[in-house]
């Protein structure tokens, strides 16, 4: 699939600043010889050049970047075009304060830094159609210009009399009436019914704060105040030329939207992927940027963009440390491994001042082509062009699923049990992802949207579904009637869409087709000691969180080892219709999990990158028929391939008794 027509290739370049060197055309003039050298292809231009752009209001500035785009396109290299929404100019903020916006603590943030604008404000909305038009009617149809860029990094909410006004709208337009919000909000809790609609403003330290289904909500709503606004700038530039596609860079770990509804608005998602390597633990790191790069994947199940990476080091984490040896090639085909189009930086060149004058790039304040990072990003070049016959490989679909729920997410962050703040929903789907990330196993993610379809997945997992929303039990009810195996666990359809409690016991609607039934939650101190254990008499610690549960006929699988809960089931497996249902009641320990994912595979047969053992830090991952194997231990490691293979990296066969270099990576294809 490609998302550049106009150049259907893998991308590789990055993040490049012109403006910043306008008074050096000599400088200008040997990046694109230096692009060319690292078999860079493309770069990003003008995400934060309103300035230039606009340097007065309504005065448009184009000579420069006209210059820019030639030269590059002259040069071979494709653009990647920005519309500058992420900071706007000064004189914006000063002519119209509006346009800046209100923290939680209801103050009006001053001009500065940057995505410190209103997503409300008309008057900042026009402005940014106006600059997007301006752009798009001068370049759209330039022949280097390959893709939009929207905004950078769209985040934040804004709580202004702008803001506050359109969150009572979208409230009256969801709920209808305040009876109806009162109902769902649970208002009559300490008193806090609402009785006008001009009582409701923003959640905030400053106001309310215990309505968690109000937190839950302004969630929604900013996710949809985004979502408007990056659709606004879409149709803007696609006025003008339909055919250029429209991606916006998202990023990791993220909270403050609902990116499986942001990513509907977009033609492709790109996202921005800064793994701390050497940090401690190389192997649970590539495990949680594995499962970043499917979550991007999966958002609009297509492949995806990686639009920033560092060629070297950040410089903005508590500690930046190098890439070492091998790191670059590895991580970076880590992301087209899981289904990256592109390979890109930020950034080019280091500026010589502002916050990421130290930011790793590729050229640095030397100047020079003939650094180990300069050589690093030339071999990744290289190696795209090499793996070009994958660009439009069909994958075949994954065989397992799991379910990540962005509003389940907020329901546990707010919930004030167990561990409050602390309930590590990201962490523990990282962690049920790694046990099949390790065996090779392709798998996707879903949300519970309405348009979420479980049928054809061998294997659904269901970690701490919390929120059950929009009937979600249901579709889970069906597909283990119709065959299909889940495996959910503890904290588990607790509360409905509205962040209200069910009545009736939990896991809502499921109870019968696990054969289980929650009956009380705890959280454990770091101190205390319990374990699950297998029929076998496999034992594995348990840690954080454990229910106790009340047997509805499951079979037992593994019990608790201690407590007052001892020998009470811990694992779970019930037949229900022509499928079956596993309940884990506790938070195992990763051995745990890998032991029973290693036991589900088997038994499902699911199908993995390589039939072979690999050694612990080395994974295989499969992309349209090729194997990428990826050595994240820390050392060199010895396997043998029971298959004869070539590596399309080096064009060397590779077969039998095989080595692999601290963070190796081959290609394979048989």
């Amino acid at each position: 699939m490609s998302f550049t027509p106009r150049f259907p290739m893998f991308l590789h370049g990055g993040d490049y600043n012109p403006d910043q060197w306008l008074d050096r055309p000599d400088i200008l003039e040997r990046d694109v010889e230096m692009m060319q050298k690292a078999h860079v292809n493309c770069v990003s231009v003008g995400i934060f050049s309103w300035a230039l752009l606009e340097p007065e209001e309504g005065v448009y500035n184009f000579e420069w970047l006209d210059e820019v785009i030639d030269r590059l396109w002259k040069g071979g290299i494709h653009v990647i075009l920005a519309t500058p929404s992420g900071a706007r100019p000064a004189w914006m903020a000063q002519k119209y304060p509006e346009v800046l916006r209100v923290d939680e603590h209801l103050q009006r943030h001053h001009f500065g830094e940057r995505h410190n604008h209103c997503l409300t404000s008309p008057v900042y909305r026009q402005k940014v159609h106006d600059i997007d038009t301006a752009l798009a009617r001068r370049y759209a149809h330039h022949p280097a210009v390959i893709l939009w860029h929207l905004s950078n990094e769209y985040s934040g909410d804004c709580r202004c009399p702008l803001c506050q006004e359109k969150w009572r709208q979208w409230l009256k337009d969801k709920y209808g009436s305040l009876d109806e919000l009162n109902r769902c909000w649970w208002t009559s809790f300490w008193s806090h019914r609402y009785t006008d609609w001009s009582q409701v403003e923003a959640p905030s330290p400053m106001g309310e704060g215990s309505i968690t289904s109000m937190w839950v909500d302004w969630r929604r709503f900013s996710t949809w105040q985004c979502k408007t606004f990056m659709m606004a700038e879409k149709a803007a530039v696609q006025a003008v030329d339909p055919s250029l596609k429209c991606t916006a860079n998202l990023m990791e770990r993220f909270w403050d939207y609902d990116y499986f509804d942001l990513a509907e608005g977009m033609d492709v998602v790109s996202w921005d992927s800064y793994p701390a390597w050497h940090s401690g633990d190389d192997v649970a790191k590539a495990a949680e940027f594995a499962m970043n790069h499917d979550l991007m994947r999966s958002y609009k199940d297509q492949p995806f963009l990686l639009m920033e990476s560092t060629p070297s080091l950040v410089n903005w984490k508590p500690i930046n440390k190098l890439k070492r040896p091998g790191m670059h090639l590895l991580s970076s085909l880590q992301a087209v491994a899981h289904g990256s189009q592109s390979v890109m930086y930020f950034q080019w060149r280091k500026g010589r001042g502002g916050a990421e004058m130290f930011h790793g790039a590729v050229v640095d304040h030397d100047g020079r082509d003939d650094t180990r990072v300069f050589r690093d990003v030339t071999a990744v070049g290289q190696a795209l062009e090499r793996l070009q016959p994958l660009y439009d490989a069909p994958n075949a679909r994954a065989k397992v699923c799991i379910i990540y729920d962005m509003n389940n997410r907020w329901a546990i962050d707010y919930a004030q049990t167990g561990m409050p703040k602390n309930m590590r929903y990201f962490d523990t789907v990282c962690m049920h992802y790694r046990s099949l990330w390790k065996l090779g196993v392709s798998i996707d993610f879903r949300d519970m949207r309405d348009c979420t379809d479980l049928s054809g997945y061998q294997l659904v997992i269901a970690p701490m579904l919390f929120m059950f929303r929009g009937g979600f039990e249901e579709k889970l009810r069906s597909y283990v009637q119709a065959g299909g195996t889940l495996l959910m666990t503890y904290f588990s359809g607790v509360v409905d869409e509205h962040d209200l409690a069910f009545l009736g016991g939990a896991p809502h609607g499921m109870t019968d087709v696990l054969g289980v039934r929650s009956a009380e939650f705890e959280a454990l101190y770091p101190q205390d000691q319990n374990a699950l254990v297998m029929k076998d008499g496999r034992r594995f610690p348990i840690h954080e969180l454990a229910e106790i549960p009340e047997p509805l006929g499951a079979e037992p699988l593994g019990v608790y080892e201690s407590d007052f809960y001892a020998g009470l089931p811990c694992l779970t497996r019930h037949a229900f219709g022509q499928g079956q249902a596993y309940y884990l009641a506790a938070k195992p320990e990763q051995e745990g999990l890998d032991a029973i994912y290693a036991d589900l595979a088997s038994q499902l047969a699911l199908p993995r990158a390589l039939p072979d053992a690999l050694p612990e830090g080395v994974v295989a991952t499969e992309r349209g028929g090729a194997v990428f194997l990826q050595n994240y231990s820390g050392k060199e490691q010895r396997f043998t391939l029971s298959g004869a293979y070539t590596d399309l990296l080096t064009g060397q066969a590779v077969s039998g008794d095989t080595a692999m270099p601290e963070n190796g990576v081959m290609v394979l294809t048989k």
